[in-house]
């Protein structure tokens, strides 16, 4: 996993130069959102089981099969997994969010992700869904504009709406590896 400062390092020392002008702008830009970046962070730990239980309640009321007997989230057990498995998806996005990089994502979290729900016979679909409802709902607490539930923020008031496009990059990544 790296960093910004890491990555900017690496990649200039891979094309033998010194970090350069746009990678230095591009560092300043990372520190400048740094306590934007860190607020979103903690609105989305803060929320994590709110934002999960959500998304796997709005698959269960969207396809209501999944609580009948041979459903995907019939027994408790089953239900269960589903929660820890949203959880652990939304743990990493939240480090990538923290570190500005999905490469801990990639590596730690989507690798194989789509083999593991076909040799469990999850339905795809439903995980999909269940993160698009995530991602709706961890762009609303980067934004501060979850409905129910304000943070006070500690960053410079100004747009966060960068982070959330990022955070919502981070979720579209998590959707097509699971496709």
């Amino acid at each position: 996993m790296l960093d910004a400062f890491s990555r900017a390092v690496a990649s200039a020392d891979a094309g033998g130069k010194f970090v350069g002008d746009a990678d230095l702008g591009s560092l300043k830009a990372f520190i400048a959102d740094g306590n934007k970046r860190l607020d979103v962070v903690n609105f989305l730990a803060s929320n994590a089981s709110c934002i999960v239980t959500d998304a796997v309640a709005g698959i269960v009321c969207e396809s209501p099969g999944l609580t009948s007997p041979g459903g995907g989230v019939f027994t408790n057990r089953k239900m269960a997994a589903c929660l820890r498995d949203g959880e652990i998806v939304l743990r990493y996005v939240t480090y990538a969010v923290l570190t500005g990089d999905a490469s801990v994502l990639s590596d730690r979290c989507l690798n194989g992700l789509k083999e593991t729900y076909a040799a469990l016979g999850v339905p795809v679909g439903n995980v999909s869904r269940a993160v698009s409802i995530m991602k709706a709902a961890s762009v609303a607490f980067a934004t501060n504009t979850a409905s129910q539930r304000k943070m006070e923020v500690t960053a410079q008031p100004g747009s966060c709406d960068s982070l959330a496009t990022e955070v919502a990059g981070y979720f579209d990544g998590v959707i097509a590896a699971i496709r």
